[in-house]
């Protein structure tokens, strides 16, 4: 079509007045006679100057469309969005501005309007809520000054139009103003811990579909990696959005949840929730996690809960229960590596409590559970060098940091991550380590291996 041509025709229409009510049939969408023949034109004219990006000189005939043939397309409120997006972000007028961010908002509801008619004409309809959705996204990323009452409220009620089928877009949205709302706002906390561990629950639902999808291989399967993927890094930004927000610290979740949770001291979901998010930002020696741990134990015992009890009998000073408890979440738990990290705790437990002898046998099984994890070698040579003196003679004695150098070069080699710390202690120990002229008194010399005794029990090289 000459598009000089047909410029005049968009406005020959604009005198054209609906006569579409909201049950618009999908025959009368184009008009009839010569309305229809103005309708197609002026698609025809807004599409093509879309297509090249000339924003300027689509907008008449696609207002003539939108106004007077609301159901002719879907593209009408596609390319119309495409359009107001333009007009808005190049318009220099604060007024003006605002009278076209309230002219896209009007273009969702619209679309909302004839949604049955216009899904009619589609494979895949578009809902309530997706529509819902993309004018929330538009509302807080055009609205000056924003209200940010106002956009959570949006937010929140669209997100639960449809929270099973939402996309990220929306959740990412929701907590990005939550959190702003928070920052403003100290009574918003415990709203942005409820959005949070709802945003939450539902990335992590969409994470593990595609990782099922994806497990069951086929032509798809790469295509469910990428979705599973892409939802981890929204999981990740939810998760940033939360710890950034100032409700995430230890205080704040210990004065929300401590009234809430003996309340709550029976509903185990409940409990999950405060036992979740306070262990994700390490706040496991609150009170509050505390107690919901051992409420959720006497309901539905898990290695978590047992672990959060341990840690409240810990700080009240009663290292047997706390230990016995620690016990139990070393068997409750199923995953090796954080049964191997229970382990590792009950061994730096009764360390502190002495008793190094139990305390080398939970280590090993730390080892045992995670061959590369370092910690637990690191503090079987704190053990050793804790507590040298075995022999009558003293330079015996020194060469059981020979042994606890044996741990903390193991400890480096299996796990790069504790290198600095191994390497500190090594130059430590090392300063303890017997002289030559001493062992030679004992028939002894660099190279030779020598027992350590004790309750230590190892065979170690003189260096």
């Amino acid at each position: 079509m000459n598009m000089k041509k047909t410029t005049l025709l968009f406005a020959l229409s604009l005198g054209v007045t609906s006569t579409f009510a909201q049950t618009i049939r999908v025959e009368d969408r184009f008009g009839h006679g010569e309305d229809s023949i103005k309708c197609l034109t002026n698609i025809s004219v807004y599409s093509e100057y879309v297509k090249t990006k000339n924003y300027a000189e689509a907008y008449e005939p696609w207002k003539v469309v939108y106004t007077n043939w609301p159901a002719a397309r879907n593209d009408t409120y596609d390319k119309g969005a495409e359009i107001l997006h333009w007009k808005i972000d190049n318009e220099k007028d604060p007024a003006k501005r605002t009278e076209l961010v309230a002219d896209l908002m009007a273009l969702y509801d619209q679309r909302i309007q004839y949604l049955d008619v216009l899904n009619s004409l589609i494979k895949r309809p578009y809902t309530k809520a997706a529509i819902l959705e993309k004018k929330a996204h538009d509302y807080i990323v055009y609205t000056k000054p924003l209200d940010l009452a106002q956009a959570h409220k949006m937010l929140s009620e669209t997100l639960e139009l449809d929270p099973n089928k939402a996309g990220f877009q929306i959740m990412l949205d929701l907590m990005n103003i939550s959190s702003a709302y928070c920052k403003k706002n100290e009574a918003h906390k415990e709203q942005m811990i409820k959005d949070y561990l709802r945003t939450s629950e539902l990335a992590t639902a969409n994470i593990d579909a595609a990782k099922k999808s994806a497990e069951k291989g086929g032509p798809n399967q790469a295509t469910f990696q990428k979705i599973a993927t892409m939802w981890e890094t929204v999981k990740n930004n939810i998760d940033a959005y939360f710890i950034n927000s100032g409700a995430a610290n230890c205080e704040s979740l210990q004065a929300i949840y401590a009234p809430q949770v003996e309340a709550n001291k029976t509903d185990m979901d409940f409990l999950k929730q405060v036992i979740s998010v306070m262990a994700m930002l390490k706040c496991t020696d609150q009170e509050a996690y505390l107690a919901a741990s051992e409420y959720a134990h006497n309901i539905e015992p898990t290695s978590k809960s047992a672990a959060g009890c341990a840690s409240r009998y810990l700080k009240r000073g009663d290292n047997a229960k706390a230990l016995e408890y620690m016990d139990q979440a070393i068997e409750l738990e199923t995953d090796d590596v954080e049964k191997a990290e229970y382990a590792y705790k009950t061994a730096a437990i009764l360390y502190s409590l002495k008793q190094l002898s139990r305390a080398k046998s939970y280590a090993n099984k730390a080892i045992s559970l995670n061959g590369k994890y370092g910690a637990p070698y690191i503090l079987i040579a704190q053990m050793y060098a804790s507590s040298p003196n075995w022999s009558d003679e003293a330079a015996m004695n020194k060469c059981t940091y020979y042994a606890a150098i044996d741990k903390l070069q193991r400890a480096k080699a299996v796990d790069p991550s504790v290198a600095e710390e191994a390497n500190k202690l090594i130059g430590s120990y090392m300063s303890y380590t017997p002289k030559a002229e001493d062992l030679f008194f004992l028939g002894l010399k660099k190279g030779q291996s020598v027992t350590i005794g004790g309750w230590i029990g190892e065979t170690t090289t003189i260096r």
